[in-house]
């Protein structure tokens, strides 16, 4: 059961997980701080880590949170592997010039070319798989549902950052009567989509100029894109319909356990090099915790914010918490690399084989299943009044 609570409430929010017999006992989730201001990596050279001061403000930001019950119970089960089982011409409204469709190669990886550097993640086809995998962990961890707004007959949806598309082909193929807009910075989205869906090559932070406005505005997996939420949010807010929503969901890329089996492991360290890193290169990694404040300042009203827990390998007890924890655990490693080279070299001035040593040794503490670790997942959603 999930408590989604209105803004404006003498309580903050709280979630807990929708697996009634692996209820968890409501552990306060803190971020637990390494125990040195510096460290050093195996290749034996000093790279920057975050200070004590910064961690600690990180940490008690997110104990001012309201705490919330992950809903995850770990597995004692010597053989929990065994439990894991058996574990679809783009369409666009603008004219594209030939540019956008080439790319740009860094670290073996393509990048858009169109607002180069923009955006941190790769664009080819090992990501746009990954991208696919991601849809499917938020789809389970939402109990099927593309969304938890309370958007009804839905005419008009705009989905922004669409990636793949696949999220605004599955909201079209479900609500046929609406007209689903997704935008990306890269054309990657497929070729043949439903009638209603199309796609086009935009940029949420410049000016809106479409000449309708929406019923339901999508975000996911967009906290670390802008530079200016609030902005982004006022927008949205001018181009949505007096009563439609605009909906975030993002997971919150501090790693956490309930127990503690994080502390002092690569996957502690590498949540606060990837916050430090971000907020070097301009970006707040942690704004997912923000969006419910923020959308109230931006004008919106009946703001819900809902926490969720997604476990990050197959630790937590229970079939279905297994397979997600197994997806998760497939999805972070797919994507660990690109994400984490390209932050720390640009952010944090590592050298590309610092990264590939720091890399092995965080796939193997991803890998255990002792480190009961798990991805906060946020769903914030409000209405323009």
């Amino acid at each position: 059961m999930v408590d989604a609570t209105p803004s404006g409430e003498a309580q903050a929010s709280q979630a807990s997980s929708s697996v009634p017999d692996d209820q968890g006992k409501g552990h306060p989730e803190t971020v637990e701080a390494a125990n040195e201001d510096g460290d050093e990596n195996s290749s034996g050279s000093t790279v920057a880590f975050t200070s004590r001061s910064h961690r600690d403000s990180i940490s008690q930001s997110l104990s001012d949170q309201s705490h919330f019950s992950t809903g995850l119970s770990v597995d004692d089960d010597s053989d929990a592997d065994s439990a894991l089982g058996d574990v679809v011409t783009q369409q666009s409204t603008q004219s594209l010039r030939a540019s956008v469709y080439e790319y740009v190669e860094e670290h073996g990886r393509t990048f858009h070319r169109y607002k180069q550097g923009k955006y941190w993640l790769p664009n080819d086809e090992l990501e746009q798989e990954r991208l696919d995998l991601q849809h499917v962990i938020f789809t389970i961890r939402l109990d099927g549902k593309l969304g938890l707004a309370p958007v009804e007959s839905p005419q008009s949806v705009l989905d922004l950052g669409t990636g793949t598309g696949t999220w605004a082909i599955e909201f079209a193929i479900q609500h046929p009567s609406a007209q689903v807009l997704g935008t990306d910075l890269s054309p990657i989205q497929p070729e043949y989509v439903p009638p209603n869906c199309r796609f086009e090559i935009d940029d949420a932070e410049d000016e809106w100029l479409y000449s309708s406005t929406f019923d339901y505005i999508h975000l996911r997996m967009m906290f670390h894109c802008f530079k200016d939420h609030v902005e982004v949010m006022r927008s949205a807010l001018s181009h949505l319909r007096p009563g439609g929503y605009m909906e975030w969901q993002d997971w919150l890329p501090v790693l956490q356990s309930s127990d503690g089996s994080v502390r002092g492991t690569p996957i502690e360290k590498w949540s606060d090099l990837y916050v430090e890193a971000g907020e070097k290169l301009g970006r707040d990694m942690l704004a997912p915790r923000k969006y419910k404040q923020w959308m109230a300042e931006a004008g919106f009203v009946d703001i819900v914010e809902t926490r969720l827990a997604v476990p990050g390998n197959p630790w937590a007890k229970g079939k279905d918490n297994k397979r997600m924890g197994f997806l998760q655990m497939t999805n972070f490693l797919d994507g660990l690399h690109a994400a984490t080279m390209t932050l720390f070299t640009k952010g944090l001035g590592w050298k590309p084989d610092e990264v590939e040593v720091f890399l092995a040794e965080m796939r193997a503490a991803i890998k255990d299943p002792r480190h009961h670790f798990y991805w906060t997942t946020y769903v914030v959603y409000g209405r323009k009044p």
